[in-house]
């Protein structure tokens, strides 16, 4: 029969559940999603996110609230007469009131094992901390930050060399088929939901740009995850010297390899450079302005010697 839904998601990762729900038969009351923002290099053409493109392509009733702490916009929310709502990565707080305005509750995909990585970023941090794995959790959502209790969780391991944006198209597929049978669980009237654990807390903040610097001090170990832990978005990033002048060149992939030196230094002609302690491989760059590209063909443009300095 289905259930009446309020989708709640902003960016690409939450496309597949939304569609997932549409093909299972379920109902959907409104499709929340943030606002069109500024995009383009001089930011003047506003851009639509991913959900909101989903939404207008499948006809649903779109909403884009910059909040929803006001009354008005609760009491809109409310008269939709959801079952449930299902959040994911949506951007906004949601507060009591709409928490508690739907008959089952709201829903929330999240990206990590619980309680490890509450928060904003739990993808690259799970990456950066050198998680050997992680999941994606589904919860019922309460006014703490990820602190609900869990209804189902899919495990998957974090292979050396993954980067955020392969482990993001990962969890994405494996969300949305989660979601579905979370949903039939509840209408059904059997979804078992489990506390949380108190121990093994950690938060995911925000990344911050004045992080994304690659610190050729670091073990390589640290230097590889840092890389693909920022991979694409933001990207970590250093400098190089072409042309008389320094060059921001953002690094999409490495991974260990053999060889050492002064930390920062190229030792060969496939894009190794020497860290604190050992060495890492950059397999994909992008400069500033360009697309990304594999180290040779990046190597064919821009010839490197050896014993120059990255930093």
């Amino acid at each position: 029969m289905g259930l009446r839904v309020i989708f709640m998601g902003t960016p690409e990762f939450s496309v597949p559940m939304l569609r997932a729900l549409v093909e299972a038969g379920h109902d959907i009351a409104a499709v929340y999603t943030q606002p069109p923002r500024p995009a383009g290099r001089r930011g003047l053409e506003l851009t639509p996110s991913p959900v909101q493109r989903e939404a207008e392509r499948l006809g649903l009733e779109l909403r884009t609230p910059l909040s929803l702490k006001n009354e008005a916009e609760q009491a809109e929310f409310a008269a939709l007469k959801a079952d449930v709502a299902v959040v994911v990565a949506y951007g906004l707080l949601l507060p009591a009131p709409v928490l508690e305005s739907t008959r089952l509750g709201c829903y929330n995909g999240h990206a990590s094992l619980l309680p490890r990585w509450r928060g904003a970023a739990p993808i690259q941090r799970a990456i950066m901390a050198g998680d050997f794995e992680t999941g994606m959790m589904l919860m019922k959502m309460e006014a703490g930050l990820d602190t609900g209790p869990v209804a189902l969780t899919e495990r998957i391991a974090i292979i050396p060399g993954m980067t955020a944006g392969d482990l993001h198209d990962r969890l994405s597929a494996i969300g949305a088929p989660l979601m579905v049978d979370a949903l039939a669980r509840l209408e059904a009237g059997n979804l078992l939901l489990s506390v949380q654990d108190e121990e093994g807390v950690t938060y995911a903040r925000k990344i911050d740009k004045a992080e994304t610097r690659i610190d050729w001090q670091r073990p390589s170990l640290e230097v590889a995850r840092h890389i693909c832990g920022l991979s694409p978005f933001p990207g970590a990033w250093c400098e190089i010297e072409t042309g008389g002048r320094a060059e921001r060149l953002k690094v999409l992939r490495a991974v260990e390899a053999e060889g050492g030196g002064a930390a920062g230094i190229l030792l060969d002609a496939a894009l190794t450079v020497a860290c604190g302690s050992g060495a890492v491989r950059l397999l994909q760059v992008q400069r500033a302005g360009g697309k990304p590209t594999d180290a040779e063909a990046f190597l064919r443009g821009t010839p490197l010697e050896n014993g120059m300095m990255l930093s």
